[in-house]
């Protein structure tokens, strides 16, 4: 039986993490493609909680295992 191997893909200017080899921060050109589902609007990183913040939306999107989830219903509303 053969074996598919897929390359694990890596940011060489950022540092990996944990067993999944994901990047502890997400990759620049990343942010610069998503926006919020719900605005359209622009997001930032949140390193410490490991999110993706909407200011216009009031919402925090989680990142796991190093994707972001980008569903509305998934979302943590901020205060």
């Amino acid at each position: 039986m053969y074996e598919i191997l897929f390359p694990t893909p890596h940011f060489p200017d950022q540092p990996m993490s944990d067993a999944f080899n994901t990047p502890t921060s997400v990759d620049p050109r990343l942010l610069e493609v998503l926006v919020c589902p719900v605005t359209r609007g622009p997001l930032t990183y949140d390193r410490a909680a490991n999110e993706l913040i909407s200011r216009g939306a009031k919402l925090a999107f989680p990142i796991r295992e190093g994707v972001p989830i980008m569903l509305a219903e998934d979302a943590r509303p901020l205060d």
